[in-house]
């Protein structure tokens, strides 16, 4: 076999190749995303053949819930990928910490199905709003232990948990609004996008 076309290997071998772990994840992201839908057609039953009306008064705040906890979900699925291509290897602890991120997306379809039902429940909007602020809290984290001269990368991701941090009171007093404020999370990628601008623009001032 041609040594071109040998696989490579981290020539520390208590380093894992993170592509691995890619492999993974887009498959825990890909099911997690899948389920969010999975209970949706049995959430509720009709006495009649139901019309426009009942569908909406059934079903709108139960689609909010999925496409909220869908985008979520992709949002951080796009910035785990990105950060696993800035750390081609990695230690043990890097690793169980993607695996505990891992596992609080796994968590979503549970969370976000009991949000989607009730809505109104302070109880279940706090739930739902933890496992939103354990993802936001470990991804940010990861960036950390990834920064180099990505710093707004790290901004981007710390700003969703100052987003969530506070959402978990506002679920437990006001639920019915807090998935408004959730969504002030998504300015994240505003915010990194301003931080990157300014360290470019501090990048070409210095000599």
């Amino acid at each position: 076999m041609n040594e071109d076309t040998l696989p490579m290997t981290p020539a520390n071998p208590e380093l894992f190749e993170m592509r691995r772990l890619e492999m993974l994840s887009n498959t825990i992201f890909g099911v997690a995303m899948t389920l969010l839908a999975y209970d949706l057609p049995k959430t509720g039953s009709f006495d009649r053949l139901p019309d426009w009306t009942d569908l909406y008064h059934l079903y709108a705040g139960r689609l909010s819930a999925l496409v909220l906890s869908f985008v979520v979900a992709g949002l951080f699925w796009f910035s785990h990928h990105r950060r696993l291509v800035r750390q081609p290897v990695a230690g043990r602890g890097i690793v169980i910490l993607n695996l505990l991120f891992l596992l609080s997306i796994i968590v979503l379809p549970v969370t976000s199905g009991l949000y989607s039902n009730y809505r109104l429940s302070s109880a279940v909007a706090v739930l739902y709003g933890i496992n939103l602020t354990v993802i936001a809290g470990l991804n940010a984290w990861l960036w950390w232990l990834a920064r180099k001269s990505t710093w707004h990368e790290v901004a981007g991701a710390i700003f969703p948990v100052l987003i969530f941090v506070p959402g978990i009171a506002i679920a437990a007093l006001v639920p019915q609004y807090v998935q408004y404020f959730w969504c002030l999370a998504f300015l994240g990628l505003v915010m990194r996008r301003f931080v990157a601008r300014t360290d470019g623009e501090d990048a070409a001032r210095e000599p």
